[in-house]
């Protein structure tokens, strides 16, 4: 690093513009800036270290540093650093990733499109709901139905099809045929006494109502992450999508699974759709494809799709769609390399036993905590959401800012989380240890302690 500490703070405040960043935050405490990556652990530019509880953003399956992937990206960068996928072409390393991947899919004989991020990938499969629906002869079955509370993405058409309205306002989203039905949230959505299997009834009737009042002929999807990251690492509620599935098969609803987040491995199955039996139309994945290491994202095709593509593609002509990193061969290399440690360290079986644990750790550690409303998630997704009172689920005020308080002395400690309002999240690399994890409650354990005093 050829800048000092302090001018590299000036410099990121007069100089990037951050994602999901408060700006007025940023201006009036600085970044925190990050220089190595290890295993589960990262390093500042003060030399403080920290274990991240986050994976980076959800994405970091196979922890830092791995060398196995580094040379994979390495010597794919020498031998062919770019080549592009339009007007039928290809590289040998991408025919390879498509491969693994289709092998791998959740769904026999997939089709795999390649791109760099999970928005780009939701746009694409977006794209191809409406492009299926027109080959179909069906020009009005167009609308898009999500969550609230779900997350999609943040372009123009996936930032208004996530469930989040702090995403829509200032940008006037959502754009285009976007509906929205109830999130799938027990704790907070449910009636009171309601059990889930009841609250997963609940949630088909209303689905099923909007499709019938909206006319089955006009709706063409149904976006579902399999456990909620976002929008507060919110778990189907029991039954959920066994209520769901009928409805979306009744009215001729595909079904798009978003595993950008639970993809590989993260819910100790290789897809989040195999932890609820599902077997999607489409399916979106990214992150941890490449556990982080290179852009990369991909669009798994089911044949029902696929086959309609293909025998209408002469009549069609061009499917003129895709963007200039589909298919990057160094992103290709960098998912070959950690599809086989994925196989090779049989890191999903790991992440299935450690995730458990780390669930029941948590709720050891703080589950009986005056602050803790609700410990959720499934493995190596855990939530807790903090309350004022127990007994009522009543939240703080928004000004008192306990996430962000917590995240301060969770920082201050040496652990990495992300605050989703007043719910703490993690999702650690898979990679991360049962030691490890004693390590992460006890840093959280003591940060909740120390803001409990503030509060209590």
């Amino acid at each position: 690093m050829t800048l000092d500490i302090q001018r590299a703070g000036q410099i990121d405040r007069q100089s990037l513009f951050h994602p999901f960043t408060s700006v007025a935050d940023l201006m009036r405490d600085g970044p925190r800036i990050m220089t190595e990556g290890k295993g589960v652990r990262l390093k500042d530019i003060h030399g403080q270290e920290y274990l991240d509880g986050m994976a980076g953003l959800w994405c970091v399956t196979m922890g830092y540093g791995r060398q196995e992937i580094v040379d994979a990206i390495a010597e794919q960068s020498a031998r062919l650093s770019f080549f592009h996928a339009f007007n039928s072409l290809s590289s040998d390393i991408v025919v390879e990733c498509a491969e693994m991947l289709k092998e791998r899919a959740p769904m026999p004989t997939a089709r795999i499109f390649f791109g760099a991020s999970g928005s780009d990938a939701n746009e694409t499969q977006l794209k191809l709901i409406w492009y299926y629906n027109n080959l179909l002869g069906r020009p009005n079955k167009k609308k898009v139905i999500a969550r609230w509370g779900s997350y999609h993405g943040s372009a123009v058409a996936t930032g208004g099809l996530s469930g989040l309205p702090g995403m829509h306002g200032l940008f006037d989203l959502p754009k285009g045929p976007i509906l929205h039905t109830s999130s799938s949230h027990h704790y907070r959505q449910a009636p009171e006494g309601m059990s889930e299997r009841q609250f997963s009834r609940k949630l088909a009737e209303e689905l099923d109502a909007l499709i019938e009042r909206e006319g089955a002929d006009t709706v063409a999807a149904f976006f579902v992450e399999p456990v909620q990251g976002a929008g507060g690492l919110v778990p189907p509620p029991e039954g959920y999508f066994e209520e769901i599935l009928p409805v979306l098969e009744k009215h001729d609803v595909l079904l798009v699974a978003d595993e950008v987040i639970t993809g590989f491995g993260r819910l100790g199955t290789y897809w989040g759709c195999q932890s609820y039996g599902l077997q999607p139309d489409l399916l979106t994945t990214a992150k941890g494809i490449t556990s982080g290491y290179f852009p990369v994202s991909a669009c798994l095709v089911s044949p029902k799709i696929w086959d309609v593509i293909e025998s209408k593609s002469d009549e069609a002509g061009l499917f003129a769609h895709g963007f200039t990193y589909s298919a990057h061969p160094v992103g290709a290399a960098a998912a070959v390399a950690t599809m086989k440690l994925l196989d090779e360290e049989r890191i999903v079986d790991a992440a299935a036993e450690t995730g458990d644990y780390f669930h029941l750790r948590m709720r050891e550690a703080v589950g009986d905590h005056p602050l803790v409303g609700e410990i959720r998630g499934r493995r190596m997704m855990l939530g807790v959401e903090l309350v004022k009172d127990r007994a009522t689920k009543e939240s703080f005020p928004i000004g008192e800012r306990v996430g962000r308080r917590m995240l301060t002395q969770m920082f201050d400690r040496g652990l990495v989380s992300r605050a989703l309002g007043d719910t703490l999240v993690f999702a650690p690399p898979l990679v991360i240890t049962m030691a490890e994890i004693d390590e992460l409650v006890g840093k959280f354990a003591d940060s909740l302690h120390a803001v409990a005093t503030e509060l209590l």
